[in-house]
């Protein structure tokens, strides 16, 4: 019998993230008109955005770079308590930053690094979304109302990390952290190529896939949520009509279940729309393991994703 290990349970979500683009205005116009997001604030070099459905503030800082790219992840903790835990395990591993006093709408927080270099802050106190009168939903229990425009994504479905080591980047995010390890694609040998991983009740709030360039610390993709897989379709159409590059059209994963289509935003980081997807309430869930030879057969429909879905990510990387 294996070992019951008490779990994690210290982070509540994933709460936004901060994407760069060396192209502010035509990646900020991509995300209000074609995604539907609403801009809350700017400050500096920043413009933070929120899909209509986002219980955070914001689930986007959009920010003006030399290179696309994954300026940090935001994760928030249960509790104050929760976040001193997890800072002081975080400290033991050696991959720690430190304190700051936080960034726009939320407070005191811990920055630090996972494995491969991709930037993390943890936080606990946060600013309370209030809509202005022009977004106030008829529905209480909606944060604001419906986004007629684009895409209109609800919010921060889940993230996708680069990682020039899946074993080593998932077992930090899995003992540092808390998430648990719902799915894997593996090689014949047994390492990780992909892991899917969750903190809250969903099949995977972040996976990390192996990038085959050996580059360390780059970002593969964010992925925002609507409400349908005619949306999804629908979602396809608008980047078709706006000249958005569609690297990958609407199809079904495996893991996960998601209907998507992947695209490149003007800044040149991928961009997935998505929706469905299975919840995990099981406390003793069994991972799923995926072979090489499962993992020929394509999506759940047959069909393959793009070679460059393995070797592109951000920031680009000149052959």
């Amino acid at each position: 019998m294996t070992e019951f290990k008490e779990p994690i349970r210290d982070i509540a979500y994933l709460a936004h993230i901060e994407l760069l683009t060396p192209k502010p205005d035509e990646s900020l116009a991509f995300f209000r008109e074609l995604m539907g997001m609403e801009a809350i604030h700017s400050e500096r070099q920043s413009v933070f955005l929120r899909g209509w459905g986002d219980e955070s503030l914001y689930s986007l800082k959009l920010t003006e770079a030399k290179h696309a790219g994954l300026g940090h992840v935001g994760l928030r903790s249960f509790s104050p308590a929760a976040l001193d835990r997890r800072a002081q395990a975080i400290e033991r591993s050696g991959l720690g930053i430190g304190w700051s006093d936080g960034d726009y709408g939320h407070g005191k927080t811990y920055r630090c690094t996972d494995a491969d270099g991709h930037a993390v802050e943890l936080y606990y106190e946060a600013e309370k979304y209030v809509a202005p009168p022009s977004l106030k939903p008829s529905l209480k229990n909606l944060p604001q109302k419906y986004a007629a425009r684009g895409a209109s994504v609800t919010s921060l479905d889940h993230i996708n990390l680069f990682s020039s080591n899946v074993d080593g980047d998932s077992a930090f995010w899995q003992e540092k952290l808390g998430f648990r390890l719902s799915e894997q694609a593996i090689t014949d040998q047994g390492s990780k190529v992909t892991a899917w991983l969750h903190v809250t009740n969903k099949s995977y709030d972040l996976a990390i896939s192996l990038d085959k360039t050996g580059t360390k610390g780059r970002f593969h993709h964010a992925a925002f949520k609507v409400e349908s897989s005619e949306m999804v379709l629908r979602a396809a159409d608008i980047f078709l009509d706006h000249g958005i590059f569609i690297e990958a059209s609407p199809s079904k994963h495996v893991a996960g279940q998601t209907m998507f289509v992947y695209v490149y935003e003007p800044g040149g980081n991928r961009i997935e729309v998505c929706s469905g997807g299975f919840l995990i309430l099981s406390p003793d869930w069994e991972t799923i393991t995926w072979t090489p030879q499962e993992r020929k057969k394509g999506l759940a429909w047959g069909n393959p994703l793009p070679a460059t879905f393995h070797t592109y990510g951000t920031p680009v990387i000149n052959p």
